[in-house]
């Protein structure tokens, strides 16, 4: 029983040192503005969408991103990291580049997509 316990500890440590130090707002599920706002900023350098350059700003633990991408799916990341932040509602202000917008209407458009099979 003693070496479970002890199994338990070290993971939970571990799992800890993982993800860093929860404060005691992260433990309750509340979060400032500014806790919000370094979080989606650490996830934002880590993920791929971090070069895009794009901006967030929280306030009343409202996430507000400002940017521009060719990457249609960036914008749907971008507000999925904020939320998973704690942040409770996102204003997405991202904006999708023309040449992608272009290239992209067409699947949208409801007409069949031509495909080769080999």
């Amino acid at each position: 029983m003693k070496s479970v316990l002890l199994v338990f500890a070290l993971l939970m440590s571990s799992l800890a040192a993982a993800t860093g130090t929860l404060t005691m707002s992260h433990s309750q599920g509340k979060f400032s503005d500014a806790e919000i706002e370094a979080t989606i900023k650490a996830k934002l350098a880590k993920s791929k969408i971090g070069k895009e350059g794009f901006q967030v700003h929280v306030k009343d633990r409202v996430a507000t991103w400002t940017g521009t991408t060719s990457v249609m799916q960036h914008k749907g990341a971008a507000t999925r990291m904020a939320k998973t932040a704690g942040a409770t509602r996102v204003v997405n202000n991202i904006k999708i580049s023309e040449d992608s917008a272009a290239k992209t209407s067409g699947n949208l458009t409801g007409q069949p997509r031509r495909v080769e099979v080999k």
